[in-house]
């Protein structure tokens, strides 16, 4: 027997997931998709029919995904802690599995892991039998799906506000990469920290996000006079950082400095890395860029920080 209420012809109707805003881009190959914050450029390689049939999910997946994060918001954007995860949905879930192996070592919240969570989500969609490869771009926070033999190539900048190619990144489809992000004071998130960039491999998206998130915070100078700091809660009022103190400026440091915070973070990325939660990353601080493993393939076969002087060098002498 029907509930009365839900019988009776004045029944609400139900709420149906808002529409997201769909296009292709001006290539025809890429797909744009955006709700609200989140803005994600989607591409997927392989046979045509797949292609579109992919497109379709992904667009169906995106649908009603904002909704389903902001019914859980509050508790997303409370620190996270070493146990049970208290969350429902499937990406808030996947957002806490990300940033609960960080939780002993410092503040962090689910928050932290949120666009390379909703860039994997997506992706799970696209990866049909037939698509070759394909990614998900959320802002910078990228989800992969390689099929053997493919290989993706990303760009490497020292500075998201000012973006400049300084190397690349290749992930092959033999190795354990499948997800890329970059946090930094510059960017389009809050840190603690100081780093103008910090770039991770990691084996998923959300890992890649949450891992970035960390290493940037530990790139810092904490007792430094000249670095401006301000409550994250007046710069944003529903800043799930709240009353803890983010990055708004940084003056020029010296050499000393730059090295003493580069190394700072690196040590946090190295420990990261023999921990298993990431593959590799790469720090960069006013011109000058240290990585974890510079020579083995995962960032360029010459060490970041030398091709970030050599860059200088050609400038100064040009």
């Amino acid at each position: 027997m029907l509930n009365a209420a839900l019988a009776s012809p004045l029944a609400a109707p139900p709420v149906l997931p808002r529409a997201p805003q769909v296009a292709l881009l001006a290539d025809g190959r890429r797909l744009h998709l955006n709700d609200g914050p989140i803005d994600l450029v989607v591409e997927a390689s392989g046979d045509p029919r797949q292609v579109a049939t992919a497109y379709r999910a992904a667009v169906a997946r995106f649908t009603g995904l904002l909704d389903a994060l902001c019914a859980e918001l509050p508790l997303l954007r409370r620190p996270a802690y070493a146990g049970a995860c208290p969350l429902d949905g499937k990406v808030a879930r996947r957002m806490w599995a990300a940033v609960e192996p960080h939780a002993r070592a410092g503040f962090i919240t689910p928050m932290a892991a949120v666009a390379g969570a909703v860039a994997e989500e997506v992706l799970e969609a696209l990866a049909l039998p037939g698509i070759t490869r394909a990614y998900v771009n959320n802002g910078g926070d990228i989800a992969l799906h390689l099929a053997p033999g493919a290989d993706y190539v990303a760009g490497l900048v020292d500075r998201p506000d000012q973006p400049r190619l300084i190397g690349t990144a290749r992930v092959s489809a033999e190795g354990p990469v499948r997800g890329i992000a970059t946090s930094g004071w510059r960017g389009r998130s809050f840190s603690l920290g100081i780093a103008d960039a910090v770039t991770v491999l990691a084996p998923t998206a959300a890992a890649a996000d949450a891992a970035a998130t960390v290493i940037a915070n530990g790139v810092n100078l904490p007792g430094h006079p000249g670095i401006v700091r301000m409550a994250a809660r007046d710069v944003q009022s529903d800043s799930d950082l709240g009353p803890l103190k983010v990055t708004r400026a940084v003056p020029q440091l010296s050499p000393a400095e730059i090295h003493e915070a580069l190394a700072e973070g690196l040590a946090c990325a190295s420990a990261l890395v023999g921990r298993g939660l990431i593959s590799s990353a790469a720090l960069h601080l006013q011109g000058a860029s240290v990585s974890t493993d510079p020579a083995d393939g995962k960032f360029p076969g010459r060490s970041v920080l030398s091709l970030a002087r050599q860059q200088e060098s050609e400038a100064a002498h040009a």
